[in-house]
């Protein structure tokens, strides 16, 4: 009976006896714990969820090291507006964007240092609407700047890219003698070698050009005689057999 007694004031003194530094130490870490987060997800914008709901993709989820600045999400465009808002990727039918992942290791595989940089993919048809509403010129000659939303462009479609080259050691993009959205015969492929002529471009200039003429169409593009950097994988009648119109 008094081992009994003895042992019911030991656990009773072990409850009640002060903890040491250690203990508190431990339960005030306990207390301070907080649930490790999940890793941050970006955001989707409803636009870029518009177009992936009518199959479009990412260029960034399936080329690797392709680089994007959308230059419609910020104000460095000709109409000097953001008209994209949250839209910072650059979309485009899927089997485009496969073309465009040819072109890109067509570029890496002859220039390892240089990578492909996308102005603008695809459009949809509401911003269209925004940029010819908001065209300061004539009905007349608005489709000399931006396509008529009625019709439509290739861009439209997500089968027209708009693009440049970037050189990852120099850390900018390749001159190519004009900006993007430059109108004007010194943007035009059609008029290089007049340009060259005048001393309005240098040859280094015309063979940047060259180097994004030649991987894109090995993978498929065709380029057009206004633009250096704007790019079609279909024409307007297939364009419009395959695809639907992005709304």
């Amino acid at each position: 009976m008094r081992s009994l007694f003895i042992f019911l004031l030991l656990v009773i003194w072990s409850c009640s006896a002060p903890k040491s530094d250690q203990e508190i130490f431990s339960e005030k870490q306990k207390e301070n714990l907080v649930p490790i987060a999940e890793a941050p997800q970006e955001s989707i914008s409803a636009l870029e969820q518009t177009l992936m709901d009518q199959g479009l993709v990412n260029l960034e989820e399936v080329i690797p090291g392709i680089r994007v600045e959308l230059k419609y999400s910020t104000t460095d465009n000709f109409f000097g507006q953001d008209v994209y808002g949250d839209l910072t990727h650059a979309y485009l039918q899927p089997e485009v964007a496969e073309q465009l992942k040819k072109a890109q290791e067509i570029l890496q595989t002859e220039y390892p240092n240089l990578t492909l940089q996308v102005y603008d993919g695809v459009r949809p048809l509401s911003v269209q609407q925004i940029l010819w509403d908001n065209l300061d010129k004539p009905d007349s000659i608005k489709p000399l700047y931006v396509a008529d939303p009625k019709k439509g462009s290739l861009h439209n479609f997500g089968v027209a890219v708009d693009l440049t080259i970037f050189d990852t050691e120099a850390d900018s993009v390749l001159d190519m003698g004009t900006g993007y959205d430059f109108f004007g015969y010194a943007a035009y492929p059609d008029r290089e070698a007049q340009m060259l002529a005048e001393g309005v471009l240098t040859e280094s200039q015309i063979k940047n050009r060259e180097i994004l003429r030649k991987v894109m169409t090995e993978a498929g593009f065709t380029g057009i005689g206004s633009e250096w950097w704007h790019f079609n994988a279909f024409s307007r009648k297939e364009a419009g057999e395959k695809f639907k119109i992005v709304e």
